[in-house]
């Protein structure tokens, strides 16, 4: 279809990569678990539009410098891992200033406008190079060898593939909410559990930061 091969095992493979954990996934689970399913959802939308980003970069061809340019990847990943490292901090900063006027009684993430989760989401995915290698190397193994517009092809894959996994992020988040009103968690625990989700932000950021091509 359309110069695809091998859509059944496409699918499947990309659904198992869209359910390991990540930056993406858990910035949807912080943020379903702090302002609810439609702010989870928010998340994201902001990080399919982000896939949608490096679908159409690879399909121009734009990828290829990430995967060949070592200053283009470079500069990428650090701004990648810097914004990563500034969710992070932002998270843990505002644990300790919020424990300090509370009495780390009342202690919770601030409250942003779905906009600003939509933006989180976004630069959260596109800034990061290691996707859009993912689509040069991944995507292409089921585009047939006789296609006759291989771009258009990328870009049908590149859809499904973000069409499955706004399933999984839409489900995420709304599983996520309602755990989270199920279990009732208290005040201590939500403090320390959004103080772990900022470091693990911080690692992924130091991760990224630290990682090569491949």
């Amino acid at each position: 279809m359309l110069g695809t091969q091998d859509l059944v095992q496409f699918i499947i493979a990309g659904i198992l990569l869209n359910i390991a954990p990540g930056p993406d996934s858990i910035l949807i689970m912080t943020r379903s678990a702090t302002q609810g399913w439609r702010a989870g959802s928010a998340a994201a939308l902001g990080i399919g539009t982000g896939t949608l980003v490096h679908i159409m970069a690879a399909a121009l061809g734009l990828s290829a410098l990430l995967a060949t340019s070592a200053t283009a990847f470079t500069v990428v990943k650090l701004a990648g891992a810097a914004y990563l490292l500034y969710i992070g901090a932002t998270m843990l900063l505002s644990r300790a200033k919020s424990a300090v006027a509370n009495n780390e009684a009342k202690a919770s993430l601030p409250v942003l406008s779905h906009r600003k989760i939509f933006m989180q989401g976004f630069l959260t995915n596109v800034l990061n190079p290691k996707v859009a290698i993912f689509f040069l190397a991944f995507v292409p193994q089921f585009i047939a060898a006789d296609a006759s517009n291989k771009p258009l092809a990328l870009i049908v894959l590149g859809c499904i593939f973000n069409f499955n996994g706004m399933l999984w992020c839409h489900f995420l988040a709304v599983s996520t909410a309602f755990a989270r009103q199920r279990m009732r968690v208290n005040q201590a625990v939500t403090l320390w559990l959004n103080r772990f989700i900022g470091l693990m932000f911080v690692s992924f950021g130091i991760k990224l930061a630290l990682s090569g091509k491949h």
